[in-house]
């Protein structure tokens, strides 16, 4: 089993990995345990304006208490923005999503004491740590590895630098990187395979894999490793989703290729002096093309 190859017709750019979907994914596996009573609401739209917060994490139970580290200040409604990787949340970025959650309560009526932010990132907030001490006056507190509290708004905070994250309580925030390690990426598998949660993990098995093809090969040949990988990806539906991709960039390429022959038959017809209507019949290129290359000969 191949992953799907990266480049293209048009260039050769592999195309944009979808962190955002993934993150959720990976948010909703760490709190696997409490899926009966939070909901999750991608890339909600705040208003009318393309303005989304990534994630809403809606307690629908609000006498329970969530044990999970990532989870400890969630109250009824919780605003998440995720950075991916080697992107962060600047001191603007913070003022933002401060703003998201003021708009929130505003529109949809939610008291400001239900409503916590969580910022997550792979990268340590020095500069917004610095920031929000020195210049807000608040107190941020490191309560546990890789996450640090923010206390003083009148929102409850997080920062959570995922990097920092112990891998024995939050395997799928930590494997969410281009900088997966490969036993990280065969326990991201075992796991996924022994919960069956494979049809769960699409948007996240697809960005992971397209971002880490070196440590996903290395993995996969690790025993019967390639055996389980394979019965995780049909189930998340990225065997077929690869084989469309890759069948056409292979349409792309092949067309490439055949109009370039085209058009080097066409050069040769001018030079015979054929008609335009001749070569354009003779090539199936189109009269507009043909002009073109009479222009450029």
């Amino acid at each position: 089993m191949h992953l799907v190859k990266e480049n293209h017709a048009d260039g050769g750019h592999a195309p944009r990995i979808a962190w955002h979907p993934a993150f959720v994914e990976a948010l909703a596996m760490e709190l696997d345990a409490y899926l009966d009573i939070l909901e999750f609401h991608p890339e909600t739209q705040l208003t009318s304006e393309p303005l989304r917060i990534d994630c809403v994490v809606v307690k629908k139970a609000k006498g329970v208490t969530i044990e999970k580290n990532i989870a400890a200040i969630f109250r009824g409604t919780n605003l998440i923005e995720y950075k991916s990787p080697g992107d962060y949340v600047s001191v603007r970025g913070f003022y933002r999503v401060c703003a998201y959650a003021c708009l929130y309560t505003s529109i949809e009526g939610t008291p400001v004491t239900d409503i916590t932010i969580s910022i997550v990132q792979s990268r340590h907030p020095r500069g917004l740590i610095e920031h929000l001490e020195k210049v807000c006056g608040y107190t941020v507190e490191k309560t546990r590895p890789g996450i640090y509290t923010v206390v003083g708004n009148v929102f409850p905070i997080q920062i959570v630098d995922t990097r920092r994250l112990e891998k024995t309580e939050n395997l799928w925030l930590k494997g969410l990187s281009n900088k997966l390690e490969t036993p990280t990426a065969r326990k991201i598998i075992d796991e996924a395979n022994l919960r069956g949660k494979g049809a769960r993990l699409g948007a996240y098995l697809d960005a992971v894999f397209r971002a880490n093809a070196a440590a996903i090969q290395e993995a996969m040949k690790m025993g019967e490793t390639a055996v389980t990988f394979e019965s995780v990806l049909e189930e998340a539906g990225l065997i077929a989703k690869w084989r469309a991709e890759g069948e056409a960039i292979g349409r792309a390429e092949a067309k490439a290729e055949a109009e370039a022959k085209a058009l080097e038959i066409a050069r040769s017809l001018i030079e015979m002096g054929l008609s335009v209507e001749e070569i354009a019949s003779a090539t199936k290129l189109g009269v507009e093309k043909v002009e073109g290359l009479y222009e450029r000969q």
